[in-house]
Order: structure tokens, then sequence, then C-alpha cells
């Protein structure tokens, strides 16, 4: 079994943060208490979910998991592809700097391991079959 933790993208980090902190300014003063409360809780749940996403490769499996919201399995051998991408859609990803995984017949999930390399290597072993596509800027 490894354990591979999602990497913390700090433009990903900067967004959110700018976007909550623009949202707080103006209910500073006067303060409108809930909607603080509200943007300091969704900023205390964004850094829970950001320390909680994961990857597991597990014998035959990989169990991707981000905090109570994501607890997915996936067979290694059903993995066809494993693509670098920047697609900014939603995801139990930390970073822009994803991977998309396409496995089974039409599924397809974003993660983002900070350890890229050793994770495509990890899984193309126990999987041959696996397409890898890098970006040309690697």
């Amino acid at each position: 079994m490894k354990k591979y933790p999602s990497k913390i993208g700090i433009g990903l980090v900067i967004f959110i943060a700018a976007v909550l902190v623009g949202s707080t300014i103006p209910m500073i003063s006067p303060p409108i208490w809930v909607g603080l409360i509200i943007n300091v809780l969704l900023f205390i749940f964004i850094g829970h979910l950001f320390f909680t996403t994961y990857y597991v490769i597990d014998g035959s499996s990989l169990r991707i998991k981000s905090s109570f919201l994501v607890n997915k399995k996936i067979d290694i051998k059903s993995v066809k592809k494993i693509a670098e991408t920047r697609n900014p859609l939603s995801a139990p990803a930390g970073s822009l700097d994803r991977l998309e995984i396409v496995y089974g017949e039409y599924g397809s999930i974003l993660i983002s391991p900070k350890d890229k390399r050793g994770f495509i290597a990890h899984m193309s072993r126990l999987n041959p079959e696996i397409r890898v596509q890098y970006n040309s800027k690697n």
C-alpha cells in the first residue's frame, strides 16, 4: 500500500483566498455576522479538503479520498489512460497540475498527486496497458 498526498497548488490557494477575502471585506463594517461566520466556516472547510485529499494504491485498486465527500475505488486493471492536464473542473485535487485517469467504459476522474511521476510509474507497473500522455512542456 502506497499513499500519495495531493499536491497543493499555490495558484488555486491564492484564487480561493482572494474570493473568500473579497467577499468578506464588505461584510466587516458594518458587521454582517452571518456572512462572516459562513465565510470563516467555508475557509476552514476548504483548508480541511486540501489536507485530507490523497490517493492510495493498494494491491490492484486505486482509492481516491477527499474528506467525507469523495471515497472512490477504481480497479487499476480498468485504467486505460493517464494524461497530464490543467483542467479546472471540480475534482478531488488540490492543484490545477492534474492527472486525468480514464477507466472502465466511460469513467474519468481528475487528481493531483504531489509525486506525479512516481504515481504514474507505480500505476504503470501494476497495469502495463495504461497509455500515458504527458504534456509537451514536460
